[in-house]
């Protein structure tokens, strides 16, 4: 496979157009996927973010939230910014896995040494 000048300009069509590069493989045909890439970079064309990492969720609102969304606050309350996580929360709880963990923890043992001889002394 050469790169003609012909493939090189259906390579920038397709680019442009936002096919991934297994997509412009297949349409050129006869060409691998990293010599796409490869080429892509040698000619300079423009990056694309990749279509395997999502984008961070911003979260949810106070007004946008439901029972079935974690409500562990994110930020400071003051600044534009804030927000809480909104991830599937357990059942049951005001959390999504992570920050019931975070939240929800077992006592130390000598705290519960304390807790057991006050009850005792009830």
């Amino acid at each position: 496979m050469s790169w003609t000048d012909e493939r090189i300009q259906q390579l920038k069509d397709l680019w442009s157009q936002g096919l991934s590069a297994s997509e412009i493989a297949d349409t050129l045909g006869d060409i691998t996927r990293n010599a796409v890439i490869g080429k892509a970079h040698r000619l300079g064309l423009s990056g694309r973010p990749s279509p395997i990492k999502k984008k961070p969720t911003r979260g949810a609102t106070i007004l946008a939230l439901t029972e079935r969304m974690c409500k562990w606050p994110v930020g400071d309350p003051k600044h534009q910014d804030f927000h809480f996580c909104g991830k599937p929360a357990l059942n049951g709880m005001p959390y999504c896995a992570e920050h019931a963990a975070l939240a929800y923890q077992p006592a130390s043992g000598s705290k519960k040494r304390d807790e057991e001889r006050n009850v005792g002394a009830a």
